[in-house]
C-alpha cells in the first residue's frame, strides 16, 4: 500500500516539475520574443525619425543663421522656402529664370540690391544668385520686405511666389480677402500649393528641430 502512495506522489511531483519547467520555458520565450519586438521598435522608430532629418536638412545652416538674423526673419522659415523652391540645389534654375537655392528672379535681384543698406558696397551680378550666400542673403532680405508688406505668413508667401502686385490686388478684392490684409482664398492653383507646402514644410521644421530653427528670430 505504502508502494502505491509513494509512487502517486512520485507522479504528481514528475507532473508538477514538468509543469513547472514548461511554465518557466513559455515565460522565458514571451520575455525574449517581447525583447526582440522592443528592440525592433526602436530601430524602426530611429531609422523613422533619422529619414525625417534627412528629408528637412539644415544645409547652408552658416548662411541661414546668420542672414535670418541679420534681417529678422525665422531660420524655419528661410529653410522652408529653400526646400520648396530648390530642394538645396544651389544650381537650380526654373523655367521662368529664377535661379538658385531661393529662386530669385533676375530682376527681383536687381531690385533688391537698390534696397539693401549701403555699406553693402559689392557690386553684384546675376551669377551670384548661383553663390548660396548670396542667394540666401537676399532671399532673406526679400522676405523681410514681404513678411513687413504682408504680415500675415501664408499671405507673404502667395507674394514671395505670385509677386506682390498680385497679392495687393487679391487683397482688393472681397472674394479673396475679407479684412484687405490676410488672404482667405488664393485664385492661382500653384500658388495655393505652394504657400500651403512652405507652411508644412516650416511646421516641420520648428517641430524636428525646435528653438534651434527659430533662435535666430527676433
Amino acid at each position: 500500500m505504502s508502494s502505491k502512495v509513494s509512487d502517486k506522489a512520485w507522479a504528481r511531483t514528475r507532473r508538477n516539475i514538468v509543469i513547472r519547467n514548461r511554465t518557466l520555458a513559455v515565460m522565458a520565450v514571451v520575455v525574449v520574443v517581447s525583447l526582440i519586438v522592443y528592440v525592433c521598435t526602436l530601430s524602426v522608430q530611429k531609422s523613422g525619425q533619422q529619414l525625417e532629418y534627412a528629408s528637412y536638412p539644415r544645409t547652408y545652416s552658416e548662411y541661414v543663421e546668420l542672414e535670418s538674423k541679420e534681417f529678422h526673419v525665422e531660420p524655419a522659415l528661410v529653410y522652408a522656402v529653400i526646400k520648396q523652391e530648390s530642394g538645396f540645389d544651389p544650381n537650380c534654375v526654373s523655367q521662368a529664370g529664377a535661379i538658385g537655392l531661393m529662386q530669385i528672379m533676375p530682376d527681383t535681384f536687381s531690385w533688391l540690391i537698390g534696397t539693401m543698406d549701403k555699406s553693402d558696397k559689392r557690386q553684384y551680378t546675376t551669377d551670384d544668385l548661383y553663390d548660396p550666400k548670396t542667394n540666401i542673403r537676399f532671399g532673406c532680405k526679400y522676405l523681410s520686405i514681404l513678411l513687413e508688406m504682408f504680415p500675415n505668413q501664408n499671405t507673404a508667401l502667395a507674394a514671395y511666389n505670385a509677386g506682390m502686385g498680385n497679392v495687393r490686388g487679391w487683397l482688393k478684392n472681397k472674394e479673396y480677402s475679407s479684412d484687405g490684409k490676410t488672404l482667405q482664398k488664393i485664385p492661382f492653383a500653384e500658388t495655393r500649393t505652394y504657400t500651403r507646402k512652405v507652411a508644412a514644410n516650416y511646421t516641420q521644421y520648428k517641430t524636428l528641430y525646435g528653438q534651434d530653427s527659430t533662435s535666430s528670430a527676433k
